[in-house]
């Protein structure tokens, strides 16, 4: 239990350390990475190269510093956070290894002002955010070991299914090596990929959302290839669209994740998702419009037919189930686009202009995309008087959502 002196001290620092944020969490990397290169393998090296894992850090540590008084208020947070490092495999003897190296940053940076008292003051608040993370990911573990088909760590999986879903999304259908069952999950979870990278000299792991409902034997992901122009190389993606193939064997963690539909839930849901974000969106339709009472909207944004995912599988499903409404915008059309009526609306999602077709009574919304994307709908919804509530996000890798 940390003293209201250690908290006082904490909260009065807390400024100067959000001024100093950047620097300090570079030379704590830059520090972990030199003492402990093998984490090297667990950490997203094309984050580090853009600078924003070293933001997210930054910023996750002022939060709790604000809300140091009461935690509790940042357990959305935390739970995001404790099940992204459940599916990274990070374990308690990791905490101190971080903590040893995040306090050293604070000192090489902050010289003389980082005095005794307060760096005490800092590992104590940091031992207390370890605790309650440790502690949310161990049930996590627990949980999860204990479903059907369930485990923790890394598990061997073969791809049984390689399939191009779009000129820039292939989707990898994936079967555990041993035969055996796989865990179920919540529509909208994603699972770990963790694969050798020849170009770094090292394991990278990615997160993928879930792209099929759960059938207990299977899971299906589908991946965008990226990198090009001013981003860094798509290292996970590009192996996986180019040389991984049919028969391969990749390693798989169980699947996370606190963006899912409540599927017991009888109140429509309205899924925004642009480009690759339509992902999970897909895994949370198939799985919602099995109870035909149940209202499904589901909104989705695209350059063109040439980009756009499983174009053809959602107009079938239109056709065939009458709880389903599909509104498609397509900020480029192709000639054959426009031709063939191929979409809803021309432009970027303007959820503004689709009112009468999205404002359901209690819906709940779901979006996923690009993060601009994201905070663009965010703050329509909230413009046209939905609840914060209601409005549930997805990010993969740091999240600057709320930058």
């Amino acid at each position: 239990m940390l003293t209201q002196k250690t908290k006082d001290i904490v909260k009065a620092t807390a400024p100067v350390l959000a001024e100093h944020g950047y620097p300090i969490i570079q030379c704590f990397y830059k520090r972990l990475f030199e003492a402990h290169p093998d984490l090297k393998n667990v950490f997203n090296m094309a984050h580090q190269e853009q600078g924003q894992q070293q933001q997210a850090l930054a910023r996750a540590v002022y939060a709790y510093a604000e809300h140091i008084e009461d935690p509790s208020s940042l357990m959305a947070m935390l739970k995001t956070i404790a099940n992204k490092h459940a599916s990274l495999g990070v374990r308690p003897e990791h905490y101190p290894v971080v903590g040893q190296h995040l306090l050293a940053a604070i000192k090489e940076v902050l010289g003389a002002a980082a005095t005794d008292e307060i760096i005490s003051a800092w590992a104590q608040a940091y031992g207390n955010l370890a605790d309650i993370m440790m502690g949310m990911e161990s049930e996590l573990y627990e949980r999860t070991a204990s479903q059907l088909g369930g485990w923790t760590g890394w598990r061997p999986f073969m791809v049984r299914e390689k399939r191009p879903e779009s000129s820039v999304i292939t989707s990898f259908v994936l079967e555990p090596a041993d035969g055996g069952h796989v865990e179920n999950f919540e529509p909208g979870q994603y699972i770990s990929l963790a694969i050798d990278i020849p170009a770094l000299g090292l394991q990278q792991i990615r997160q993928y959302s879930l792209s099929d409902m759960p059938n207990g034997r299977s899971y299906r992901i589908s991946v965008k290839r990226e990198g090009g122009g001013t981003h860094p190389p798509g290292y996970v993606s590009c192996l996986l669209h180019d040389h991984v193939q049919v028969g391969d064997e990749v390693m798989l963690a169980a699947p996370y994740g606190t963006f899912h539909i409540d599927v017991a839930a009888k109140t429509p849901i309205v899924l925004i998702s642009g480009g690759v974000g339509l992902t999970p969106m897909i895994s949370m339709l198939k799985k919602a419009i099995q109870d035909p009472q149940r209202q499904v909207a589901f909104v989705h944004g695209a350059r063109n037919s040439r980009v756009q995912a499983m174009r053809d599988r959602l107009r079938e499903t239109a056709k065939s189930h009458t709880n389903f409404h599909l509104i498609i915008f397509y900020d480029d059309p192709l000639p054959q686009d426009v031709a063939g009526k191929d979409y809803d609306y021309t432009g970027f999602v303007d959820v503004k202009a689709i009112t009468d077709e999205i404002l359901l009574p209690d819906a709940d919304y779901y979006i996923c995309g690009p993060i601009p994307f994201m905070r663009m709908q965010h703050d329509a919804l909230k413009d046209l008087g939905i609840h914060e509530a209601r409005i549930h996000h997805e990010v993969f890798g740091p999240d600057l959502f709320d930058e």
